[in-house]
């Protein structure tokens, strides 16, 4: 079976600049685990439950070693910065994933569900020619998975 077969085409998507409390209003209120991030019809970030929930956990301050007068971190200071910039962002742009993992409608249903679990992405866009035509959670492989046992 194809993604297209089980993608949701009416995609709820946001802009860069869309708030992150009307995203998660949004979220909320359409019962979705995320959004697409869009500008003119291409993928430029997403935006999932646990980049909302990262906003509320304690934030990891890098650790590093101080000998005399130089610091010599063990971890890389961009993490820090990275986790500090979702915390306090106020837009889309902000908390985004911009690493988006995407599949084509043709891929076969096994090809996106290996990429939820081994990549841990949950929704995934579809993605045909450079622009979003669909979304696929881990909500529509079960849901397949049920239409596949009772027949």
């Amino acid at each position: 079976m194809k993604v297209s077969d089980i993608m949701t085409r009416e995609v709820i998507a946001v802009t860069p600049d869309t708030s992150v409390s009307e995203i998660a209003k949004l979220m909320v209120g359409k019962d979705i685990s995320g959004v697409p991030v869009v500008v003119d019809g291409r993928v430029v970030g997403i935006i999932t439950e646990t980049d909302l929930v990262a906003r509320n956990a304690y934030l990891h301050f890098p650790t590093f070693v101080q000998i005399l007068d130089a610091r010599i971190y063990l971890q890389s200071p961009r993490h820090f910065e990275e986790e500090l910039r979702r915390m306090l962002g106020t837009t889309a742009a902000d908390v985004m994933t911009k690493e988006v993992k995407t599949v084509k409608p043709d891929a076969d249903v096994a090809e996106v569900a290996t990429l939820m679990f081994e990549k841990h992405v949950n929704p995934v866009p579809v993605v045909k020619n450079g622009k979003l035509v669909g979304i696929v959670s881990r909500a529509d492989v079960i849901r397949l998975l049920v239409q596949q046992e009772t027949g």
